[in-house]
């Protein structure tokens, strides 16, 4: 009787490999170092970084009007940023403190420790969404921001450091890597990297030399869309994605 075979491993799907193809442009205030992105109730919420220049602001898309912002104490460095029901929850870098706050006034009113770094941040209806700089998705409790479980990235078997800005679109998560101008799409559930969106090229080479990473992803539902920034950037792109 011959031998049976060993099952041979499993190969997991090629990631997609995708592009962008921009709709429209938008003004973006080119002082905002930007950390966090959020397209939600028809207006953008943006969370601002920098000792000192810290912020949370509500911004008018269409012609970057900056409708309300309250600054952060200069001590606190903004990073990350999800909408949870009524309230804005906004990371901090080194601080260990998410700030809690009002999604109609933007009023502070309370805060969350957790240990370590906060960089990314997104709201998947159950549970926040935070990267540490890390290969790490961390999945906290929105009231406590108590650990519930964590998934390493992986792109092709590898872990992939870095990972910054976050946005949950359904059962994925899009990340920024930090210094990259690609952007992963995620399974939430494995960590597994099934998508790789080249972002490169959106800004001219005059604006890219004053202009620091791409930084900032937000879903737009009723379109399909996202809406890309980086820090410093002078415009906000509405762009679609395409195979490549």
């Amino acid at each position: 009787m011959a031998p049976e075979e060993a099952p041979r491993p499993a190969v997991a799907p090629a990631v997609e490999e995708l592009g962008v193809r921009v709709i429209r442009k938008y003004p973006h205030a080119d002082d905002a170092f930007t950390q966090g992105l959020i397209w939600h109730g028809g207006v953008l919420y943006e969370s601002t970084g920098r000792y000192g220049r810290s912020s949370l602001r509500r911004v008018r898309l269409e012609n970057g009007e900056i409708l309300a912002e309250r600054r952060l104490e200069p001590q606190i460095f903004g990073e990350g940023l999800a909408v949870v029901g009524q309230q804005l929850i906004q990371l901090t870098w080194r601080e260990g403190v998410a700030v809690v706050s009002d999604l109609g006034s933007l009023e502070e009113q309370k805060r969350l420790r957790y240990p370590g770094e906060g960089w990314g941040l997104c709201f998947d209806g159950n549970a926040l969404v935070m990267s540490d700089g890390s290969s790490i998705l961390e999945f906290r409790n929105p009231d406590t921001m108590e650990l519930i479980r964590e998934v390493t990235v992986l792109k092709n078997g590898h872990p992939v450091p870095q990972l910054n800005e976050l946005e949950c679109v359904g059962s994925d998560v899009y990340a920024n890597i930090w210094q990259r101008q690609e952007i992963l799409r995620i399974d939430a559930k494995t960590g597994r990297v099934t998508g790789s969106i080249d972002a490169s090229n959106l800004l001219s080479w005059r604006e890219a030399l004053r202009a620091d990473v791409l930084n900032g992803i937000a879903y737009k539902p009723d379109t399909d869309t996202f809406l890309l920034t980086g820090k410093l950037w002078p415009h906000v792109f509405e762009v679609e994605l395409v195979p490549r």
